[in-house]
């Protein structure tokens, strides 16, 4: 097995704890190592640190797998993947749409897993995940016998490690597959070759439930970016008369009103088409919100894009505080690392200033427990969502 070194007095994140190396704290090797391959890191005395996957054209160019000197096999993989659904099965034995493998939370870099009932969604972003990825697929399946394996390899982070974009369904010339899934009485069905990210956004599954708490009888709710549905179908379970659900994408609102269908509640919800970014602060309203909820994609997808990410959240929380009652409920959502929760908290701030409004967080949330956060490793806890009170 091929070795790469690490620069002297380099390194002092990963030794710390975090995953990764980035190229510039690598000493150049003789012998370069192919994309995806597994090499070991030593010191500069050749003391060994771990074991990873290596890349020569990435930033990231080492992701470890581990500390211990044994070099990873199949039964390394299958320990950890076992060690993955314990979790699942202890923290949500009852669930049927969970998140089974998260990445470099669960060791394992570049590799996504999401459950939904009987149908596995597979999402690889690492070279080295994909040099390894038939073993890995060939495991899940004999440890959960599902009845599908969709690979869902259509995520912008796979070009920066030089791997094309695609979905299928694996070992199978099937072009759809859904599944129906249970989430907190709520029934979805979810496409889990088209629908976005791996299928369905799981990782909102507790605040989605939070948000009920929020919602009077009677009350006029705007679910922005509404996406499958998620928040309007809650809104309208804890006891909403009436919501707007407003997307741009045609498919997703397309997949918010069959789900609004199968739950019985289409003749409450109003489903529109529009880009909230320029139909928001247009919007006129004799009567304005109870509630506004805004679950926007990440605006910020690098460091360079982090000064206009957060005058889009300013502006977009500038927006829904103009169309939300005194004394109204804003819930919102950053799903970018990039942006951190003072960033967010910042924006929320500086909007109600603007607008005169003054806010009380009454809530505070993040990604449920099938999507731990290593706690090295921030980047892994991206997601910030928070409930307000605007008075």
């Amino acid at each position: 097995m091929k070795s790469i070194i690490l620069k002297s007095k380099s390194g002092q994140r990963f030794k710390q704890g975090h995953p990764w190396v980035f190229s510039n704290e690598l000493e150049k090797p003789a012998d370069r190592p192919d994309a995806g391959d597994i090499v070991a890191l030593r010191q500069q005395d050749g003391n060994f640190l771990a074991y990873g996957f290596y890349h020569p054209h990435s930033l990231i160019a080492f992701r470890a797998l581990t500390g211990n000197e044994q070099e990873p096999d199949e039964s390394f993989f299958s320990g950890l993947l076992d060690q993955a659904i314990l979790l699942r099965n202890m923290v949500y034995p009852q669930l049927n749409a969970r998140r089974l493998v998260h990445s470099e939370s669960d060791g394992l870099p570049g590799l996504i897993v999401d459950q939904f009932d009987d149908v596995l969604s597979v999402q690889v972003n690492s070279a080295g995940m994909e040099s390894n990825i038939d073993l890995v697929l060939n495991l899940l399946k004999e440890k959960l016998s599902p009845t599908a394996i969709v690979t869902r390899n259509d995520s912008s982070l796979r070009k920066l490690e030089g791997l094309p974009q695609y979905t299928g369904v694996w070992q199978s010339e099937v072009k759809d597959v859904t599944a129906l899934i249970t989430e907190n009485d709520i029934k979805y069905e979810v496409d889990v070759i088209n629908g976005q990210k791996t299928g369905f956004f799981i990782d909102q599954r507790e605040n989605r439930y939070a948000f009920r708490r929020f919602i009077g009888s009677g009350d006029r709710v705007l679910d922005a970016f509404c996406n499958d549905g998620g928040f309007a179908l809650n809104a309208i379970i804890a006891g909403a008369s009436h919501v707007d659900a407003v997307d741009i994408s045609a498919s997703a609102l397309a997949r918010a009103e069959k789900n609004a269908g199968i739950n019985g509640l289409s003749n409450k919800i109003n489903f529109n088409k529009a880009d909230v970014m320029k139909w928001l602060p247009g919007l006129k309203l004799e009567q304005h919100y109870d509630v506004v909820n805004v679950d926007p994609p990440a605006f910020a997808s690098n460091r360079k894009s982090i000064p206009v990410a957060r005058k889009a959240y300013r502006k977009l929380h500038g927006s829904a505080m103009q169309v939300l009652k005194r004394g109204g409920i804003l819930s919102t959502a950053c799903c970018s690392h990039h942006i951190s929760e003072q960033d967010f908290l910042d924006s929320v701030q500086q909007a109600a200033i603007r607008n005169g409004r003054q806010c009380q967080m009454l809530f505070r949330g993040g990604p449920p427990a099938d999507h731990p956060v290593l706690l090295a490793m921030p980047e892994s806890g991206y997601l910030k969502f928070h409930i307000f009170r605007v008075i």
